[in-house]
């Protein structure tokens, strides 16, 4: 097992070797001493699907997908709601959104007018109105932006859009300025601005026309953002280097210069502003630089941002025909056990009365940011608090198991230029007090997961600051704290001879003079992936989301941070929501649906007393989006519950076969994820993604979902279950619920079970096969994880610890070291993989099949040359979904033929 990833590319090569050479080679099946295959007759209670060829099926999907273009990615999202100041006018507020309009393909800028009275015997439906004046991105002509040659997306933007799960073309994101009215949002490989008046009133009638940002700099320009203090002002990245432009002006400046902008990644391993790989595939984190939000002093702009250096981070290489134009992919990748070394610095920008740039400066921490905050591995978050007198940082240790939330005085960073002498000079001169300060922290023997959730209350003395945090280390499911923490650390630097800088004790943890518990209970506060909370001062209340009526459910609570109790529940129960509070709290938006009604858009308006804040009553206002109609064939999938052997109650969903027919036995195909932060069966509709589980099941298949250990929003003993053991405890849980469906739902033909899924569900779909055969005639693996010591730091040392800590566990959960136990008899393996994908690499698809061939094992091998982790084009899509039916045929699943029948 003790190989490292080189030896494995080696080993790889030599497999080659073999097969070029025709050599055959064999290995000891310990299966096939106890697994026989016999011909049998026809079994009378078994239903067959009904065989189709290739065109046939192709038809199938052809109409399954026409549906699923009606609705994706339809929704409105990412809403700002603004009062309107005029009170004159017959509406209260205007509301700001990323959407689709009817009968374009295109993600674009809308807005909508709320009224302040309606009729309430009638449904509102809101207008989508056009922000923008004949604005297009015009992308639609290509099919497949996942073909470098065709030039639809930079490099750069096609790695984002693969972190952030996009599928939409057109504008994604925007950054508004509610005081100025500013707008700024990228498309058409260039960034753009406009405004709608902001306080000073909107603009009526006509769309705007956006204004083009124009630049000097060569490449694209990412993640743009607006200075909060000077709106004039907006920062970008370019060829992984900080810049700012003054959109008044025009004039630039590069900020920071750690990109050499050498064709030679090796030799440019450095980058100022920019989440990483792994930040934004692990945690969440899209940005490396954060504004900071204080109304400029002396007119000085300061930007907190992360410099990151990779020279110790592996460089991958992925050829295909597909990058004829680039020849290869090049691009680091930190697979387990690799390092990177980062920091945080301070750019400072000093202008003049007319805006005009006077000087530059970066700016680093006092001391070396290993030497103040030894251990820590990754920033997982950063920012400022809301007033600017601190930047704050998430840090992690390697482990994840440690968490510190720390404030940092501008103050403490100085000039990055400055000689020795003048390095002594500045340390001693700085005023008592300017130092870091670790106001909270977070240990835990499983792991931590990361979240959203920091909200600073502005200082009322300087020696104290409270904040609303959430904690799930301290009862194992993710709830909402008040704390206080006084500005006191025990630890102090100064200066020793020589001048150097000691640490007493090496930390600055601070007291904590009051943790209040506002939610409690085994259910979790939502605060992953973007989630938020909405804080009203003013009547000391916190608005969350979570799963406090069941776990299959998300909901929209408040609760009183002051004098907390009751928390009221103001989304109705049925349904699964994803919601937005308005800034002044008398108002949300509900995107909602359940297994049965597809998500419609609404708009409530909280009303009653304003003594009694807590209790307000939601009343439905206005429609943005009604649920469209379901497909013809479409039969909502049944949610079930089963209490396992491990000790919890475990949910999971049934689609029926839809010709279902009494006295038979129906094949069945088990739909696997299983892995951390994902959840799979809820009450939501599962349209769209999953739409090809009901055409499996219109086709006579019995489908099974289970959210097994491993699963989020369950809590953290229910998730970390898969601690230093990934892939030796999933597959019980989906067994259990298999039997356990076959017993209560008379149609499961436990003698034809298919397990399909991708990436973490690839991964399943193999072990499946490698340890139950006698239970998973078939496993159809996508993108599957094969070695672990071959994916990514974040991901792996978070639930696997280091190598050399679990050497166990890495072997016994990497399924090409376990070929040997697969079975010996064709079609009953097809594994999937984009020859692109940057997330789980093809390699992981070759070394598992030079093992396979070096076995002597049987195996299907699909590739999809232009794809990256997620199939993105529709050709690609329609291919894949085509191909998993034919290869379910061909084991016999829908035809009469003889059963592969296992005798353990």
């Amino acid at each position: 097992f003790c190989l490292s990833f080189k030896q494995m590319q080696l080993h790889y090569a030599k497999c080659n070797i073999y097969i070029f050479a025709a050599v055959r080679m064999t290995a000891v099946d310990d299966i096939s001493d106890s697994t026989e295959v016999v011909e049998m007759d026809d079994v009378p209670s078994q239903f067959f699907v009904e065989k189709h060829s290739w065109d046939g099926l192709r038809d199938i999907i052809h109409g399954s997908r026409k549906y699923s273009g009606m609705i994706i990615n339809k929704a409105p999202h990412d809403f700002q709601f603004i009062q309107k100041h005029d009170e004159s006018g017959p509406h209260s507020h205007r509301l700001y959104y990323l959407g689709m309009p009817y009968g374009s393909r295109e993600n674009s800028l809308l807005y909508s007018e709320i009224p302040k009275k309606i009729r309430k015997e009638a449904l509102l439906v809101l207008s989508w109105k056009q922000m923008l004046d004949h604005f297009q991105v015009s992308f639609l002509h290509v099919c497949c932006y996942a073909t470098p040659h065709h030039g639809v997306y930079s490099r750069e933007e096609e790695l984002l859009r693969e972190r952030k799960r996009l599928g939409v073309f057109g504008i994604t994101s925007y950054d508004y300025h509610t005081q100025s009215g500013l707008f700024l949002f990228q498309a058409s490989n260039s960034l753009f601005y406009c405004r709608d008046g902001g306080h000073n009133g909107f603009i009526q009638g006509a769309p705007m026309k956006p204004v083009e940002i124009k630049t000097q700099c060569s490449g694209i320009r990412m993640d743009p953002k607006i200075s909060p203090g000077d709106p004039s002002f907006i920062a970008f990245i370019n060829n992984n280097d900080l810049w700012v432009t003054n959109i008044e002006t025009g004039e630039e400046r590069r900020l920071t210069f750690c990109h050499k902008g050498l064709n030679n990644v090796k030799e440019d391993p450095k980058s100022a502003g920019v989440a990483t790989f792994v930040i934004q595939e692990e945690f969440d984190r899209f940005t490396g630089y954060w504004w900071s939000p204080a109304a400029p002093e002396g007119r000085t702009l300061q930007l907190l941002y992360e410099e990151v250096d990779e020279s110790e981070v592996e460089i991958i290489h992925v050829s295909s025909p597909a990058l004829e134009e680039r020849k290869a992919d090049v691009y680091r990748y930190p697979r387990t056990g690799n390092h990177k070394h980062t920091l945080l610095k301070l750019a400072e920008i000093q202008t003049d009365q007319h805006g005009k740039i006077i000087s530059a400066q970066n700016k680093e921490l006092v001391l070396p940011f290993t030497t103040l905050f030894p251990g820590v591995e990754y920033i997982a978050r950063a920012g400022w608090t809301r007033d600017g007198k601190f930047a704050w940082a998430v840090l992690l240790d390697r482990s994840q198991q440690k968490l510190q939330l720390v404030l940092l005085p501008p103050a403490l960073f100085i000039a990055a230029s400055v000689d020795d002498l003048q390095w002594e000079e500045h340390v001693e001169a700085m005023p008592e007090g300017v130092q870091p300060f670790i106001v909270y922290e977070e240990l835990t023997d499983i792991w931590i997961n990361v979240h959203d959730i920091f909200y600073p209350f502005i200082q009322t003395t300087n020696d104290k600051i409270t904040f609303l945090w959430v904690n799930e280390s301290q009862t194992g499911f993710c709830h909402l704290y008040r704390i206080t923490s006084l500005l006191q650390p025990e630890c102090v630097y100064r200066t020793c001879l020589g001048g150097k800088i000691d640490i007493h004790n090496n930390d600055f943890k601070c007291p904590i003079e009051e943790e209040v518990t506002l939610t409690s209970g085994e259910w979790e506060v939502l605060a992953r992936h973007g989630s938020k909370i909405w804080v009203n001062e003013e009547t000391k209340l916190v608005y969350f989301q979570g799963t406090k009526d069941t776990p299959l459910e998300h909901h929209l609570y408040v609760v009183s941070y002051e004098s907390p109790g009751e928390t009221v529940r103001l989304t109705k129960p049925g349904f699964s929501h994803s919601c937005s509070v308005s800034q002044n709290f008398d108002m949300f938006i509900s995107h909602y649906s359940n297994v049965s009604t597809p998500p419609c858009v609404h708009v409530y308006k909280l009303m009653g007393s304003d003594s009694d804040p807590l209790h307000k009553e939601p009343e439905f206002w206005a429609s943005m989006m009604e649920a469209a109609g379901c497909p013809a064939d479409y039969v909502p999938p049944e949610i079930f519950s089963f209490p396992a052997s491990s000790g919890f109650q475990i949910y999971g969903m049934l689609y029926k076969p839809h010709n279902l027919k009494p006295g038979k036995k129906h094949p069945t195909i088990l739909f696997v994820y299983g892995g951390p932060q994902v959840q799979l069966v809820n009450n939501s509709y599962k349209g769209v993604k999953y739409l090809r589980l009901n055409t499996l099941a219109s086709l006579g298949y019995a489908v099974v979902v289970i959210d097994g250990r491993g699963s989020c929003q369950r809590g953290l003993k229910f998730e970390g279950a898969l601690k230093n053991k990934m892939g030796q405890v999933e597959i019980e849980d989906q067994v259990e619920g298999l039997q356990y469906v076959a017993e209560n739902y008379k149609f499961i033909d436990m003698s034809r079970v298919a397990i399909h899924g991708w990436s973490y569900g690839g991964f399943l779909s193999l072990m499946g096969l490698i340890h139950r055969p006698n239970i998973f005639k078939v496993a159809i693996a996508g993108a599957p994880v094969t070695v672990w010591m071959a994916y990514d730091t974040g991901y792996t040392e978070r639930y696997m610890d280091v190598p050399e800590n679990n050497q166990q566990g890495y072997e016994a959960g990497s399924v090409a070291l376990h070929v040997d136990k697969l079975p010996n008899e064709p079609n009953r393996l097809l594994i999937l993989h984009g020859f692109l994908d940057e997330n789980v690499h093809f390699f992981h698809t070759n070394f598992l099949v030079s093992q396979l061939i070096r076995a002597g094992k049987p195996y299907q091998l699909q590739i999809y040359p232009n794809e990256r982790h997620s199939i993105r084009c529709p050709e690609s899509g329609e291919h894949y979904e085509i191909m998993l039916l034919y290869f379910l045929q061909k084991f016999g699943y829908g035809i009469k033929v003889a059963q592969f029948k296992c005798i353990v």
